[in-house]
């Protein structure tokens, strides 16, 4: 995973402390719109709604929040529209990135993202020329102090996930699975009674680029200053930099 373990769980706890400012909220609010619009407002028949969710409950999002966002989504209630555009693009060093939006004016997103891009040593590029290197998947972080290795991945591949990863260099055992059997993963592992630190249908390199230094530190930025932008849901990159580097977030 190369350093993905612990990107991912600085992003999860980001997330809380955003949650403090409100921003968070925005976003998701959206996810469950849109999740609502394509898929319907039953979360049981519709996994993209059940995570945003999950999402929304992590961050203690107000339930009424919750139900008013999927009305907005099923037309029940007045709401923007929103639309899915994925950027392209390049990072310091040649990082590939992924950008997931959702907007109700995209001539303004994709002035605002060229925008962040440049400023902080990254490109916007053509569709295409980095989604080949992404794949979509379930994925799952457990403590290794919670279970056995043994257990735990005997747990995970009875219900139908594709690996499970064990870097010495990490305190968690990543769990990949397709994003249709996320939920069964996750569902057996906690009818164990094991604690999950993450679970989220992501999009995992299947390469990384190593950057260290002035590097590093500039690529993190850009992350950042992704992440703040209110259009934008979720950043992908293949990046492999020193945990110091990520500390900065």
């Amino acid at each position: 995973m190369a350093g993905h373990s612990k990107w991912a769980q600085i992003k999860h706890k980001k997330a809380h402390t955003d949650a403090k400012k409100g921003k968070i909220f925005t976003k998701i609010v959206k996810e469950i719109s849109v999740a609502a619009r394509l898929g319907g407002g039953d979360p049981e028949n519709n996994p993209r709604l059940r995570s945003a969710i999950e999402k929304a409950k992590e961050v203690n999002m107000p339930s009424d929040n919750i139900k008013r966002a999927i009305m907005k989504g099923t037309g029940e209630l007045p709401g923007t529209t929103y639309e899915e555009i994925i950027y392209e693009g390049y990072g310091p060093g040649g990082v590939a990135i992924l950008i997931e939006t959702l907007t109700d004016n995209k001539n303004r997103t994709v002035s605002e993202i060229r925008h962040i891009l440049s400023k902080n040593g990254g490109n916007l590029g053509e569709t295409g020329c980095v989604s080949w290197i992404f794949e979509k998947k379930g994925y799952i972080l457990v403590e290794k102090t919670k279970v056995d290795e043994d257990t735990l991945m005997s747990i995970v591949l009875d219900a139908g996930a594709d690996d499970m990863k064990n870097d010495p260099n990490e305190d968690n055992y990543e769990i990949i699975t397709s994003p249709e059997n996320l939920n069964k993963v996750k569902e057996a592992i906690e009818r164990q009674n094991i604690p999950i630190s993450l679970s989220e249908i992501t999009m995992l390199p299947k390469s990384y680029v190593t950057i260290e230094g002035s590097t590093a530190d500039q690529m993190v930025r850009l992350v950042d200053a992704l992440e703040d932008n209110d259009d934008v849901q979720n950043v992908y990159a293949n990046f492999d930099i020193p945990e110091e580097a990520m500390a900065l977030k």
